[in-house]
């Protein structure tokens, strides 16, 4: 049976953190048999705005490791695209915090990008914008780290319904 669903990596401005994130997952979820192959990453932020570029520092970090994120655009994150979450990515616990106060009903399965490493791991994503190009690579590097506790839970949230 395929798989229903989506899952969506959240930010603030949609346009350093979460782009990352969603091109590192799509990119493992396609080397991944079905129905894990077959789910759709997107990404939005908390506070996007419509048709922003996503930073060249981001674009040139994802180049780096062979992703070209350079055609995304941000999004706000919107009821419609919480509506069939598999899963929701969060880089902080403030943007875990904040969908519940956007939304009347929040989804299930909000859950921090890094939450699936070891309880010793650093859980939370710091922002790299306006800093070096070396941040971006470090915030890159984390995401990598956290794909295959990524991956392991996917599979156990795979032929579940959506939660609303």
């Amino acid at each position: 049976m395929p798989a229903t669903g989506h899952i969506l990596t959240i930010c603030t401005a949609n346009i350093c953190r979460s782009p990352m994130a969603e091109g590192l997952l799509r990119h493992a979820l396609a080397g991944q048999p079905t129905p894990l192959k077959s789910l759709r990453v997107v990404s939005a932020g908390v506070a996007a705005r419509t048709g922003e570029l996503v930073t060249e520092n981001s674009v040139y970090a994802m180049k780096k490791v062979g992703i070209d994120i350079s055609g995304h655009r941000s999004q706000p994150l919107t009821k419609e695209l919480l509506d069939g979450a598999l899963a929701v990515l969060c880089m902080t616990e403030l943007h875990c915090a904040t969908i519940p106060l956007m939304f009347d009903l929040p989804p299930k399965n909000i859950f921090l990008f890094r939450e699936f490493l070891p309880p010793s791991a650093e859980k939370e994503i710091a922002d790299p914008y306006g800093g070096p190009y070396a941040l971006y690579e470090l915030c890159r590097d984390e995401m990598v780290e956290a794909i295959p506790t990524l991956i392991e839970q996917l599979k156990k949230l795979v032929g579940r319904p959506a939660a609303r």
